[in-house]
């Protein structure tokens, strides 16, 4: 019997209609569930140490739910042989949509017009600044599978694109060649990158400086790309005219300045994990361990 754990809460009717005979899922372990287990899906909050696999010691292969892999050690799983599975593309439709939730909030002034109708303040409406995103500049930084989707989505609202990634290809007629062209030719900027030691607070107050004044910025991929106190410094002199925030360093987060400022939309880590996107990236995991254990280490990170 292959024994199949839950790191974090994992819907047992999401896993089971999947599995395979033979196979076995345990939502909610025990310690001697554990010692006993086979593969563990892991869901995006739950860190993954050597404490961790040491209570695991039969663990054959982890399913990490999303893409990022900072909370999990990848020099420990690689050192014990652990192949470790990512989700790629199970949630990129429903991180590129939460992008232009907190963009569309923060462009139409959504929050301060709500105020106003529910105040009985209706002939304020003309104070406030609401503005389209149809002409405006989107800078993408990191141009992978959700940068992609969100240059899609950007088209469709007649927006001019402008993307920024290390690495990957980009399209001659809208890639810029450094993050400072990419920041100084934006309205609006979206983060799409993983949290490394060379992307770590990758927008700081001299990153900022280089922003159009008013930008807005969107972080829906990692809290550590950002010095949050740097971006309310930039808020609070208007040369950042606005912060949509899905993400923090750490999880959950201990109350910021930040989050009392009118011009900042907050949303708790779950653009990603709508109803749809959180069943397929469970799923995936559960594929990709099948996988694995089929003998396709393809798959796999490490």
């Amino acid at each position: 019997m292959i024994r199949i754990v839950a790191l974090g809460e994992v819907a047992p009717e999401i896993i089971e209609p999947l599995l395979r005979p033979g196979e076995m899922f345990i939502s909610e372990p025990t310690e001697a569930d554990l010692a006993e287990a086979d593969a563990a899906i892991v869901r995006a909050a739950y860190r993954v140490d050597e404490h961790a696999l040491d209570a695991m010691p039969q663990v054959r292969v982890l399913a990490r739910t999303g893409v990022g892999t900072d909370l999990v050690n990848l020099d420990v799983t690689r050192e014990r042989g652990i192949p470790v599975v990512i989700t790629p593309g199970s949630n990129t439709n429903a991180v590129a949509e939460g992008v232009f939730a907190h963009m569309l909030s923060l462009v139409k002034y959504l929050p301060d017009l709500d105020a106003l109708v529910r105040d009985d303040r209706w002939n304020d409406r003309t104070t406030v600044p609401a503005a389209d995103l149809d002409g405006k500049t989107l800078g993408i930084v990191g141009y992978g599978r959700i940068g992609k989707r969100v240059e899609k989505i950007a088209r469709a609202f007649d927006m001019n694109v402008r993307a920024y990634d290390p690495i990957a290809e980009i399209p001659a007629e809208f890639r810029a060649e450094t993050l400072a062209e990419l920041l100084a030719a934006s309205d609006i900027v979206t983060l799409h990158l993983p949290l490394t030691a060379d992307t770590a607070f990758l927008i700081n107050a001299d990153s900022i400086d280089e922003m159009r004044p008013g930008a807005i910025l969107i972080n829906c991929s990692r809290g550590g790309l950002v010095d949050l106190d740097a971006a309310v410094r930039a808020l609070d002199s208007g040369k950042l005219g606005g912060f949509g925030v899905d993400v923090f360093d750490p999880e959950p987060p201990m109350h910021h300045e930040l989050f009392d400022h009118h011009r900042v939309s907050l949303s708790p880590h779950l653009m990603g994990f709508t109803q749809q996107a959180m069943i397929a990236t469970v799923q995936d995991a559960l594929r990709g361990i099948q996988k694995v254990f089929d003998g396709d280490q393809s798959v796999a990170l490490a």
